[in-house]
Order: structure tokens, then sequence, then C-alpha cells
């Protein structure tokens, strides 16, 4: 793997209302804390965001803000498989010369409607005592769409930390995005292996813990969080969304070479599904 995932990732979010106005060395400070905090607790989920927490695509949304909502042919003729983060770096240059703004480009995302379950979920894990839930998200989106959509809904609080693309305003006023980090997977783009996250996160933790959780779960829907859900162990529990690439790669595995995808594997449709089975898993 090339650079490592935590040289790029989010410390434990500030109180509501505050988050703009941290100074870095009170950030440094509270991340230690949250570390602290969060190293009694028994399970880790991690969660996508695209199509998983919201019922769209954010990159695809963003093109709302283009002039008619659609791109020119030009523009969509210029994506390479494999290379998608940088045609989003494209897409975004191009909006920002036809005046889309920042505040446009918010509006956008804080319009995105959840996953049908998906704020009842939030609910179920925000409401579990204390010691339960280290909530990650792992996303191959940006930072400015989720941040946009988690605080309108006020569900930034919940998560411990998020990997994602850097995605921040210059001072032209365009969106610029970097990639998350290099890696060798043969398997997912060249900016993101979301195996890669989890498996250092994992790592990380455990030896911050000194002790590894009682179970982890992963609830996705892509080809890209089949790999990280390959690396979890049969105590572990994967929720691919019913009928979506993730959920068909792992029945392909399960029926083409059995036993190599260890986790148990449990759909949904609706995350209150997800709900349901969390209520038993924690209680055992």
């Amino acid at each position: 793997m090339g650079d490592s995932v935590f040289n790029c990732c989010y410390v434990s979010p500030p109180p509501p209302g505050e988050e703009e106005h941290v100074a870095p060395a009170h950030r440094a400070i509270m991340a230690a804390h949250s570390a602290q905090i969060s190293s009694d607790k028994r399970f880790l989920i991690f969660f996508d965001f695209d199509e998983t927490i919201v019922d769209e695509t954010s990159d695809d949304m963003v093109v709302q803000a283009a002039p008619g909502q659609h791109l020119p042919g030009w523009l969509k003729d210029t994506y390479q498989p494999g290379r998608y983060n940088e045609y989003m770096q494209r897409v975004l240059g191009f909006l920002a010369e036809q005046g889309v703004t920042e505040s446009s480009i918010r509006g956008i995302m804080e319009k995105m409607p959840a996953t049908p379950g998906m704020l009842t979920l939030f609910q179920f894990l925000r409401t579990r005592p204390p010691q339960d839930f280290e909530v990650v998200l792992v996303s191959d989106a940006n930072t400015f769409f989720i941040e946009s959509w988690l605080r309108r809904v006020g569900a930034r609080q919940l998560f411990h930390r998020i990997f994602t693309n850097p995605g921040t305003f210059n001072k032209d006023g365009r969106l610029v995005l970097r990639p998350f980090h290099s890696h060798d997977c043969p398997r997912c783009p060249g900016n993101m292996c979301k195996q890669a996250i989890v498996r250092d996160y994992v790592a990380r933790r455990m030896q911050e813990r000194g002790r590894p959780y009682q179970r982890v779960f992963y609830v996705g829907d892509g080809a890209n969080d089949f790999c990280p859900a390959m690396s979890l162990g049969p105590k572990d529990v994967v929720f691919p969304r019913r009928d979506f690439p993730m959920h068909r790669l792992v029945t392909e595995i399960h029926e083409a070479m059995p036993g190599e995808f260890k986790a148990v594997t449990v759909p949904w449709a609706n995350a209150e599904e997800v709900v349901q089975r969390l209520r038993k898993l924690v209680a055992e």
C-alpha cells in the first residue's frame, strides 16, 4: 500500500454549531479525547455514503447545478474507467467556470433523500448505551458533499471518523478534489481502496484498545464495498443493499468459492432491517 490512510482523516466532531471555530490544537486534543472515550466500544460499524446512507449518488446529483442540468458531451467523453476521481475534478472545474457557487452545490447536497429507514438506523445508534458503537464512514465521494448532508440532517456527531476524498473550495470558488491515498489493490480505483482503509483502521484501533471489537459491521451497496467486506471475519456481519452491486458480488463469491467470503451476510432493502439484526446481535 502507498500512503497511510491516517495521513488524511477527520477527528471526532466538535459540538453542534462550533465546527468552524475550533483551533487546530484544540482539534488535536479532541481527537485524543475521542480515541480514549471510544476505546471501550464493543462494536465497530462502517458505512458507505452514496446509495447507502443517501438514496442517490452525490457525484450525479451535483450535475443538477450545471447549465441545463447536464454536462456537455466533450466533458463526459473524458471519463476513463478506474479514474473517476480525476473525471470529477474536471466536472467540478467546469461547474466553477459556469459560475456555480458553493452555496448552490451545498443546497443540492442537502436535498438528497436518505435511503429508506436510514434515519431510523441513525437514531438507533444514537440511543444505544455509549459503550456499544463506534461509527465510521468510508466513502469515495468527498468531504464537502458528505459534511453538507450530514450536518443538514443533524447526523455529523454520530461519526467518530470520516474517510473520504478531500474536497475544499479554493479562492476562485472552485471545489477542488484530491485523491484520498495511493494503494496497490488491483480491484479498486487508484484514489481509494476501502479494504486498505478498513484494515488499517481496525489494526490501529485494536492496538490502541489492547483488544479486538466483539464484532465489526459493514453497511454498503457498491462494488467498491465488496473489497473491504472481504477482509472481515466469521463473527463480523456485512449488510449489502439488496440487489445492488455489492450484494450481487457477495452472492457470486458464495456460489463460486464457498467459504472464501467469511462474514455473515444480511441483505437489506430498508435500513430498519439492519436495526432489527443489530438489536439481536448486541443482545448476545
